[in-house]
């Protein structure tokens, strides 16, 4: 094994939305394993990244490198690598409940026949952590819900539809990000249950994944001290935790790929060298490094100096480089669609599906659904507008299209934008614009962690008119104006969604979901109106 094979134990970076002559540099001189691409970074539109896949393959090919893995974070919903042009898929919160398989299995096809037309072969998801925790930061709409044998029954589906497209699954954050108050973005959060609790409720989703075939599952940066003790260390870096119990006990024999290396659960600056070498003796095959030149030197130089020292040996390099040229060889096998398939009329169909078989009517005491307004009367709908709520979000490049979907069924809609967490004024002028409606909906974006919007409701509901309050995200909001007598979710704010939300809101669709999770002292999982 030679010190510059080291570099295929990295997945590297970029700033630039076309190939540049810094990738040219990074692939000549660390001859990575492959790329992530990042929303924020390299994406425009589908042929722009398909151009700039096809530049980075040429360019790998052109130096004897093999073919790079170009990874991607397309879960559907909340984040989405690609975003402009592509099928937006309302996520896996909405699938948790429509709670079908089936759906899931297609949700995951669209994502994977989607990436490969686009040059993307690895796809970071589906998300298996379990939503236990209302509060968790980071994970929330991404989970399939807080049943841990249903979220491996539709991560397993997704695994299915994706990898039968051609584009490897990555099963994430294991051990499991579900049940924590934390975002390992900021910091390193803890785990604190011991190991019954754990193989019962966060082991599972991952052991049905191994099941699905998954070929690659991402470590997350959180600790278990029921495994490693008092001081655990990131589960990325945790050899008991990767070789005991995701390769020994759950069997998993592909790819190990880190979350993302400048995430602070990891140390920083030259530090960063040392988790590397770390996180690969603990067991992780591939290492997401992201897209700061000097971190990418850190980590390469690092590894070397490891291999040269006995530290990395060359029996355990060429053992992790196998899984990666054997997931390599798996890719081979299949033929990329063109690129008519992104966005194409059979995959809108299955998001649109998906949007309306997961509306979940909560609650609706007085029987005011569908509404029934005189043509002459209007309709208020308050919206406030999406901010992404942790690096792991791309909510921000949505603009909610609720009012805009009403007014093609409604001659009479009023519209009222305010901030994600509006002040005192926003509010007053909202209630103002609000006198005369003949009835309100009042959409949230996760109100139990923004007072603003718990504020803006409660005033709402208090106006003389039929009001409708409705999750866009989280069921959770309902906990902190439980006095709505009319209460629904459609966890997704992209379009299908709201198209669907406003067709069942005046009558034109109904609501077949049930709640994946449940809301603490109100409604318990698997509760709906239908």
């Amino acid at each position: 094994m030679g010190e510059h094979e080291v570099g295929q134990k990295m997945l590297l970076a970029f700033a630039g939305k076309h190939f540049t002559p810094q990738m040219q540099a990074a692939l000549r001189d660390y001859r990575p394993a492959g790329i992530t691409l990042f929303r924020h970074l390299n994406v425009d539109h589908p042929a722009q990244v398909q151009a700039l896949c096809a530049d980075l393959q040429r360019a790998a090919r052109e130096l004897g490198l093999p073919p790079l893995l170009i990874a991607a974070d397309q879960e559907g919903g909340q984040l989405m690598a690609v975003g402009e042009g592509v099928t937006p898929l309302p996520g896996n919160m909405a699938l948790g409940a429509a709670g079908s398989e089936a759906l899931a299995e297609e949700a995951g096809a669209v994502l994977g026949r989607e990436l490969a037309a686009m040059g993307v072969n690895v796809d970071y998801a589906p998300v298996c952590d379990v939503n236990i925790n209302p509060r968790n930061p980071v994970i929330g709409s991404r989970s399939f819900g807080e049943d841990p044998q249903a979220v491996g029954r539709l991560a397993a589906a997704v695994i299915r539809g994706l990898q039968g497209a051609g584009v490897a699954a990555a099963a994430k954050h294991f051990p499991g990000h579900g049940d924590t108050d934390g975002d390992s973005h900021h910091g390193l959060p803890s785990v604190q249950h011991g190991l019954e609790r754990l193989r019962r409720v966060e082991f599972p989703p991952f052991q049905a994944a191994v099941a699905a075939g998954v070929r690659m599952v991402m470590s997350a940066h959180v600790a278990l001290p029921a495994v490693d003790g008092a001081d655990a260390p990131p589960a990325t870096l945790s050899p008991r935790i990767l070789q005991g119990i995701l390769r020994q006990e759950l069997g998993f024999e592909g790819v190990i790929v880190t979350d993302a290396m400048d995430m602070r659960a990891i140390r920083q600056g030259e530090a960063l060298g040392e988790d590397a070498l770390r996180a690969v003796t603990a067991g992780v095959d591939l290492l997401l490094v992201t897209a700061d030149p000097q971190d990418q030197r850190r980590v390469f130089e690092h590894l070397q100096q490891a291999l040269r020292d006995g530290r990395l040996t060359p029996q355990a390099l060429e053992a992790s480089l196998r899984r990666t040229a054997d997931l390599r060889d798996w890719l081979s096998g299949f033929d990329a669609p063109d690129g008519s398939a992104v966005g194409c009329a059979a995959h809108q169909k299955t998001a649109e599906t998906i949007a309306e078989r997961a509306l979940t009517r909560v609650r609706d005491h007085h029987g005011i659904l569908p509404l029934h307004l005189g043509p002459e009367e209007r309709l208020g709908v308050v919206m406030p507008r999406p901010v992404d709520l942790t690096p792991a979000d791309t909510s921000s490049y949505v603009t909610p299209q609720l009012a805009a979907e009403l007014r093609k069924l409604h001659p009479q809609v009023e519209e009222i934008s305010v901030g994600h967490n509006p002040s005192a004024e926003e509010i007053s002028e909202a209630l103002r614009r609000l006198e005369g409606c003949g009835a309100a909906v009042v959409g949230t974006l996760n109100a139990f962690a923004a007072p603003g919007q718990a504020e803006l409701v409660r005033q709402v509901l208090r106006l003389p008119m039929p009001v409708v309050a409705a999750a866009l995200r989280l069921p959770y909001d309902l906990a902190v104006f439980p006095e709505a007598p009319v209460f629904v979710c459609t966890y997704s704010l992209l379009p299908p969604s709201m198209r669907a939300l406003a067709r069942a809101l005046m009558g034109q669709g109904d609501f077949w979901g049930r709640l994946p999770v449940s809301i603490e002292g109100l409604y318990p999982l698997g509760h709906g109106l239908i």
